[in-house]
């Protein structure tokens, strides 16, 4: 991974002192209140979607990878991020499924050698990437082959545009791509829709608040 991407705002943000607030603060508090999406919703869509073996990009803490409901005992999980401590705090937190580490990137190629994934997640993600419509776009499209047949992409994003914005949210969108944390505000649901639309068999989206909430199978 570049040090450009390690070292950018969007995944620096992330030290061990922040992750041990973020399942109150992010997860609870800031979903809720800002984004008017709670935290439920981003669990009950793990329930409804993950698999196994299952790929999950951008971590955070582990928290619903914890929570979820996996359709075997032992699943086999990957954990994926370019944050060193995000990782630490997931993989610990499931060890009792002794979960792959990878440290890397979507923005880059990924090398996961031969491994083919029933679920792949991105919660909370495409709009930390700092990086336009289209190549997000792309990064769904280099996912693909990573699935088994049938397999799932699924995740959510705040947009910035084609939904409604409350008071705070329209203010923390603002601050949040000034200072780098996200880049989004060009991300819209008819793009969300024609970037699924374009590489999937079949997909769905759900708005809640900010936020999208969507899945799509090969």
């Amino acid at each position: 991974m570049t040090a450009a991407l390690d070292t950018h705002p969007s995944v620096s943000v992330y030290t061990p002192a922040r992750l041990a607030l973020y399942d109150v603060f992010i997860l609870g508090l800031s979903c809720s209140l800002v984004w008017r999406c709670p935290r439920r919703h981003f669990l009950d869509l793990y329930d409804r979607h993950v698999g196994s073996p299952h790929l999950d990009i951008g971590v955070g803490t582990g928290y619903f990878l914890d929570r979820c409901r996996f359709p075997v005992e032992r699943p086999q999980i990957t954990l994926l991020d370019p944050n060193e401590a995000c990782l630490r705090k997931a993989a610990k937190r499931l060890e009792r499924y002794s979960p792959r580490v990878v440290k890397a990137s979507v923005l880059e190629p990924l090398d996961l050698g031969p491994a083919r994934f029933a679920s792949i997640a991105l919660n909370g993600v495409l709009h930390c990437l700092p990086a336009g419509p289209e190549t997000k776009a792309a990064v769904l499209a280099d996912l693909k082959p990573l699935l088994e047949d049938g397999g799932v992409v699924f995740g959510s994003t705040i947009l910035g545009g084609g939904v409604e914005h409350g008071w705070l949210a329209r203010k923390a969108l603002a601050r949040y791509n000034q200072e780098g944390f996200f880049t989004n505000l060009e991300d819209d649901l008819g793009g969300l829709e024609r970037a699924l639309a374009r590489t999937f068999v079949d997909h769905h989206i759900e708005v809640r608040g900010s936020f999208a909430l969507f899945a799509a199978h090969a």
